[in-house]
């Protein structure tokens, strides 16, 4: 599913000022026939992909090409399956390092059936102002440097994909441009030749001039030296073929492609070039005068009004993808959601800027994470032991508290466990849970308004008002709480100032003396001592 080569051979198209997109369907085995989202210029189109290759051939009578983008190990097996279609006439196979014996066979049953091969392992080809194979011609700023968008005249053939992106540069500023460019790919045994492209260019009325750029390896290029011997080539030929640095070593050399290894004398890449000088063909003293002969020779064929340049029109513009201009710096967008608690956009996780790493290596434990996530900094030690210890004693607050109660009722009525649990939260409010929120609140409205705890608490009896965090069901003075006697002594101990816990305990003097179970209980301890931690730690402003 290769949509970053189908998208850029639909700028192509579009550039080309195609009136429909070359691309009509894709076959993908490992998904159900769909449609894909692809940009037509500014517009969006889908292009159907189907399960079977037959599925997509019965659909689209018009279609005569097929580029494979199937990896090595299934390139074979796929490409047999289209050579059945007969409308099928041309292949572009992509994938590098077939085996040579299937290649072979390939190549045999292709000629049969009349159908040609380009590749494998090429990158594919291009005509200027009509069609591209793939990611031929690179990105859209490159094809429009060379002149891509509309044909010159000036046909060429290579074994290198990466070097046809190189030819198409340097014919672009030699000459008028290119006419139509084929890689036929660098494995040893090529599905078409340097001379079935050749011949073609020879009969194309529209290539004034020929080049080949070959390389070491192989004896195809001796063909192309006969066929300039007997006549069968008449135009101009410029050729080069690379890798003549290999005779600067010592022993034999195999370069980036599998059939770019000299075996003999007669492969090496100078042996070649010096039979297409003797054939007739204009060859360069380097590939550095590759540019400059390619021009003498286009110039020679304008002045003898062989060739009249084409005329130069400018392309459409077509929209740069987002990705792309935003890569290049170009644009900026505002994110949909930011977080300053966390991010996972880099090399490591970070939380609160600090990496998971050192969160682990420093075993800041539960309450270090809280602190991190919940206010964005590393709060004291005993700060986040203080976390810890409140969420140890309130993890369970029993079976018969609201919360409890729903999630127990939801669960044995066959719910799933997150629908048990959300129905126990959603009790959570002003008489479930909400004691913490409003113990806060009232001990600290209290407090800061200077009332004495006589006062405070005389003040809510003649509102009519609970004292929030004040009163147990089956805790008093004479049976209290070890969760509030270990969080008090805690904080007492630890805490640099707790001047609304104290207040807290002194309302708790005056409750407990009209009766005995109106003590401070777990949920005023924690309130209270929150209150003190934030105001009063250090790492907060008021």
């Amino acid at each position: 599913m290769q949509q970053r080569a189908v998208q850029s051979m639909l700028d192509f198209d579009f550039i080309c000022r195609r009136d429909e997109p070359s691309v009509v369907a894709m076959v993908y085995p490992f998904t159900g026939d769909h449609k894909q989202k692809y940009y037509w210029g500014h517009k969006e189109i889908l292009i159907p992909v189907y399960k079977k290759m037959s599925d997509a051939v019965k659909n689209h009578k018009d279609v005569d090409v097929m580029v494979n983008f199937a990896s090595l190990r299934s390139a074979y097996d796929s490409t047999l399956e289209v050579l059945e279609f007969p409308q099928i006439r041309t292949v572009a196979i992509i994938a590098e390092g077939i085996p040579e014996n299937l290649t072979r066979k390939l190549i045999v049953s292709a000629d049969k059936k009349g159908v040609s091969i380009i590749g494998p392992a090429t990158v594919g080809g291009v005509k200027p102002g009509c069609f591209k194979i793939g990611n031929t011609g690179g990105m859209l700023d490159n094809i429009l440097h060379s002149k891509l968008y509309r044909p010159g005249s000036v046909a060429y053939v290579s074994r290198s994909g990466g070097m046809s992106n190189e030819l198409n540069n340097i014919v672009s500023k030699a000459t008028d441009g290119v006419q139509e460019g084929i890689a036929i790919g660098g494995d040893r045994y090529p599905g078409s030749t340097f001379m079935d492209h050749i011949l073609r260019y020879q009969a194309d009325p529209e290539a004034k001039l020929i080049v080949l750029l070959g390389e070491v390896g192989g004896t195809e290029e001796y063909e192309v030296c006969a066929a300039l011997k007997d006549g069968r080539i008449t135009k101009p030929l410029v050729a080069w073929c690379i890798g003549t640095c290999a005779s600067m070593f010592t022993s034999e050399v195999q370069f980036g492609h599998a059939g770019s290894c000299a075996n003999s004398d007669r492969e090496t890449a100078s042996a070649k070039n010096k039979a297409l000088r003797e054939a007739g063909a204009y060859v360069p003293e380097s590939f550095d005068s590759l540019g400059d002969l390619i021009q003498q020779v286009y110039a020679e064929l304008v002045k003898s009004g062989r060739i009249v340049p084409k005329e130069e029109v400018p392309p459409p513009t077509v929209p740069m993808d987002y990705s792309w201009a935003r890569e290049l710096g170009l644009i900026r967008k505002p994110a949909s959601f930011m977080t300053s608690i966390c991010d996972e956009r880099g090399q490591e996780l970070l939380y609160a800027g600090m990496p998971i790493s050192e969160v682990l290596n420093k075993d800041v434990g539960i309450g270090g994470v809280v602190s991190l996530l919940w206010f964005q900094r590393c709060l004291p030690p005993y700060v986040c032991k203080f976390f810890e210890m409140c969420l140890m004693v309130t993890a369970d607050h029993g079976p018969a508290v609201s919360g409890a109660h729903n999630t127990i009722v939801c669960a044995r009525a066959g719910k799933d466990l997150v629908s048990s649990v959300v129905s126990g939260l959603l009790t959570i409010g002003d008489r479930f849970g909400g004691a913490l929120d409003g113990s806060a609140r009232q001990f600290s409205e209290a407090y800061d308004s200077n009332l004495h705890p006589m006062e405070f608490v005389n003040q809510m009896r003649k509102e009519g008002r609970l004292i929030m965090g004040i009163g147990h069901r089956v805790k008093s003075i004479n049976n209290p709480d070890v969760r509030v006697k270990i969080i008090k002594e805690f904080v007492l101990e630890n805490f640099p100032a707790c001047p609304l816990l104290r207040y807290a305990l002194e309302v708790e003097k005056i409750t407990t003396s009209k009766k005995p179970n109106l003590i401070l209980n777990v949920d005023g301890v924690i309130a209270t001592s929150f209150v003190d931690m934030l105001r009063n730690c250090g790492s907060f402003t008021r």
